[in-house]
């Protein structure tokens, strides 16, 4: 049985407690900082240790995950030891993907929570079709871009912990991206690397058989379908990430409700000032919640044309955070298998 995650733990909590809170490294945020460039100009993997950031300086976060410009922030370290060298070179063995990125191609192992489940991942849109658009300080901004970013970003959280994960809609050239304002292209395709056709109902049936085709292949398997879009509504609704399901899936209803429930929790968490107001409910007519074959979670992460909402979509830190929560949801639903 592997222990690298316990490994982890102990050395971070063994390096705190010898160089005392005190001694702490503690930075000061620039502006433009978030969680995740703060952490990465001290060499820290922000993957593995934000939410051990988030622990460490809950009083000095604005909604409990955003820096504010000239405080000082307390560092998760590990020191170079031969200890503790030697284990997280353990902890860094693991794979590469090269679809995440140069930056983030390298997947390390966190645990095995996800070992034997299988996840088909789809983002909206893509292609010859953006989905919704919006101006954004004088730049178009599209929601298939920033669907697929919180999809790459969820699916190196799935793979961290052990899961099989098939990412449908694709990009080879995008991988994950840091910036605010994420460039437009059409050259996604359809996995395997099927052209996206530019009628609405063929694009659909695509991707449904696509899907359908690999849960066959994966038949006697735990497998779960997560749809990513990003809403277009009036400018002035501003809304909570929500989630659907098909009436008549059990499976899909438990795996709506365990993400919903997990981003519950999270804002209690980190913005207990603040009411989440998301909701899950099944939607049984959407033509991919209606034909595809896996138990499927569908979820929307905001409406593009709300100033407010666009501030969760466009930093990179907000999307990383969406992603990582929606994993944390589908470990607690494999849990409950």
């Amino acid at each position: 049985m592997k222990i690298y995650p316990l490994l982890s733990v102990v050395f971070l909590l063994l390096a705190i407690n010898a160089r005392g809170q005190d001694s702490l490294l503690v930075v000061t945020a620039e502006r433009g900082d978030g969680v995740y460039s703060l952490l990465r100009k001290q060499g820290v993997d922000p993957f593995k240790y934000y939410d051990t950031f988030l622990e460490m300086n809950q009083v000095n976060l604005r909604d409990g995950k955003e820096l504010y410009a000239g405080r000082k922030y307390r560092i998760p370290y590990i020191p170079e030891t031969p200890e503790t060298t030697g284990a997280v070179a353990t902890l860094e063995k693991g794979t590469e993907y090269p679809l995440f990125g140069n930056k983030y191609a390298f997947v390390s192992p966190v645990s095995e929570k996800l070992k034997g489940a299988v996840y088909y991942l789809i983002s909206g849109h893509g292609g010859p079709d953006p989905g919704a658009i919006e101006e954004h300080q004088g730049k178009t901004i599209a929601e298939d871009e920033y669907a697929y970013d919180v999809t790459l970003r969820l699916a190196r959280e799935l793979l961290s912990h052990g899961a099989k994960v098939y990412i449908i809609v694709r990009d080879e050239n995008d991988g994950i991206r840091d910036e605010r304002t994420l460039e437009i292209d059409n050259d996604e395709v359809v996995y395997p690397n099927q052209q996206i056709p530019l009628n609405q109902l063929e694009r659909l049936r695509q991707r449904v058989d696509a899907v359908n085709k690999l849960y066959y292949e994966n038949m006697g398997s735990y497998q779960r379908l997560i749809v990513t879009h990003v809403d277009s509504r009036s400018r002035g609704q501003n809304i909570d990430v929500f989630f659907y399901h098909h009436e008549n899936s059990k499976n899909g209803k438990r795996l709506a409700e365990s993400i919903h429930d997990t981003f519950y929790h999270k804002y209690r968490q980190y913005q207990p000032n603040r009411q989440y107001e998301g909701t899950f409910t099944d939607r049984s007519g959407l033509y991919l919640i209606k034909n595809t074959l896996p138990a499927m979670a569908y979820i929307e992460i905001g409406n593009l044309r709300n100033k407010r909402d666009q501030q969760r979509i466009l930093d990179p830190d907000n999307r990383q955070a969406l992603a990582k929560w929606i994993s944390e949801g589908a470990i607690l639903d494999y849990s409950k298998r």
